[in-house]
């Protein structure tokens, strides 16, 4: 009897491209992943995005001020040398202090992480502040606590410091209320202790022999990036908030939130000051 051994069939080449091309996208996804988990999403797409380009150690050393704001709000005040006394209101505390803490949680209605920050100097304009930090922060709390069943999610931090006798002050909370998205909220003080006066962006700017226009081509860059990004995301049916790079918001004169840490300034639009969101934008400019 005959025997008929089938043919030996030919390999398709283009199969084998895809199916190894396959192969390799499932594995670097996996990595990616494991990787995510390890290190952080935020960090991850930092490592990446400096891995696989041309940084200068300046880009890098950006990168890092960038990642690391969230890192900045310690609920205190920095260690700080000045020229000149301040009369404080209270001897016994420093300059910028936690006069009202909180941290509470109710079941379905409320849960709250509260570190608000008081103004040890006495001044009329220093009163001022404390008012309003008051009125913003510490008045949402006694009617959160008075809630029921309403799901609230409030948390308030903030950082300060003091540099060439300027005190800078940033408070940052964020507010989840019900079903309503989630708004993030950032106030800054700043104020020349020496000259018993409030410091404008553009002061700190020319203090550090910098230009408006410079500082604004920095702005333009940063928000016309990120506009960009808003409409790829919404052309994929994403709700992002949207910018504008020619709004008048992005000013230096009318760019009100700023802080200042190791001589570096972090200027901040959070849309969530007039909006219901949580979504903003960080310009730093290097010392």
């Amino acid at each position: 009897m005959k025997v008929v051994l089938p043919k030996k069939q030919k390999l398709n080449t283009k199969a084998i491209v895809i199916y190894t091309i396959s192969v390799i996208t499932c594995i670097i996804a996996i990595i990616i992943a494991g990787l995510s988990v390890y290190y952080g999403s935020n960090e991850l797409d930092r490592l990446i995005t400096i891995g696989g380009s041309s940084l200068t150690q300046a880009d890098v050393d950006y990168e890092t001020l960038v990642s690391n704001f969230d890192n900045i709000f310690q609920n205190q005040l920095e260690d700080y040398n000045i020229e000149i006394n301040v009369k404080k209101i209270n001897q016994n505390q420093d300059l910028v202090y936690t006069y009202y803490t909180k941290e509470e949680n109710k079941e379905n209605s409320y849960d709250l992480n509260l570190n608000i920050p008081y103004i040890n100097i006495d001044n009329e304009i220093i009163n001022k502040y404390n008012q309003e930090i008051k009125q913003t922060y510490e008045e949402k709390a006694q009617n959160t606590l008075q809630t029921e069943n309403e799901n609230i999610v409030y948390s308030v931090q903030y950082e300060a410091t003091i540099e060439n006798n300027i005190l800078s002050l940033i408070i940052r909370a964020n507010l989840k209320q019900a079903s309503s998205a989630q708004r993030l909220i950032i106030q800054t003080y700043n104020y020349d202790l020496k000259n018993n006066k409030e410091v404008s962006l553009e002061d700190v700017i020319n203090s550090k022999q910098l230009t408006v226009e410079d500082v604004e081509k920095k702005i333009k860059e940063k928000i016309t990036t990120e506009q960009q990004k808003v409409q790829d995301l919404n052309s994929l049916g994403y709700s992002v908030f949207e910018r504008n790079s020619e709004d008048e918001m992005y000013k230096v004169e009318n760019s009100k939130e700023f802080f200042i840490k190791d001589g570096d300034i972090y200027i901040i639009y959070a849309y969530g000051n007039e909006n219901l969101t949580s979504e903003m934008d960080l310009v730093i400019v290097p010392n």
